[in-house]
């Protein structure tokens, strides 16, 4: 915490200091919350293709949900890392707030470790965005093809029928 020469940080201004970081506490842990989310669908959705997958006995339909299970397979990796550094980036701003607790204590001595502490917080995050960003992309290429199959599927059944 820069200060001016000489000048003593009061336990108000430490104390301000230490809650700072709660904000990005507040913005990761709801991250973390719709990561869990997202891997509980994933991981469901992976179950029923799973199940569908059993019951098959046309080894064209089988192909297209083994390519589906393994696509639900990355999603699940993707966001498990995320929550990864989603968890490694609270345990950098809870350790920034200790940190700058520390550095009251010891005479501001180590001030540029809380904030290598926080700096890490943000790449953190901003790593698990990334991830959770290439899963939504992934997600939503799977919608598509979905819906394409899907349609493709009607198209059929409308010109046998017409």
């Amino acid at each position: 915490m820069p200060l001016a020469l000489g000048v003593e940080p009061s336990h108000y201004a430490v104390v301000s200091a230490m809650i700072t970081p709660a904000f990005f506490l507040t913005a990761t842990s709801s991250l973390i919350a719709t990561c869990n989310a997202r891997l509980s669908r994933v991981v469901d959705r992976m179950r029923a293709d799973i199940a569908e997958l059993r019951r098959l006995e046309h080894p064209a339909q089988a192909r297209d949900l083994r390519v589906r299970v393994d696509q639900h397979r990355h999603r699940s990796r993707l966001v498990l890392a995320s929550v990864r550094l989603l968890y490694g980036a609270v345990t950098a701003f809870v350790g920034t707030s200790m940190a700058i607790a520390l550095d009251s204590v010891i005479g501001w001595h180590i001030d540029m470790f809380p904030m290598l502490l926080a700096i890490l917080g943000v790449l953190l995050v901003f790593f698990a965005s990334l991830c959770l960003g290439r899963e939504a992309r992934m997600a939503l290429g799977m919608l598509e093809t979905d819906l394409d199959r899907q349609l493709a599927r009607e198209d059929v059944g409308k010109g046998a029928s017409g």
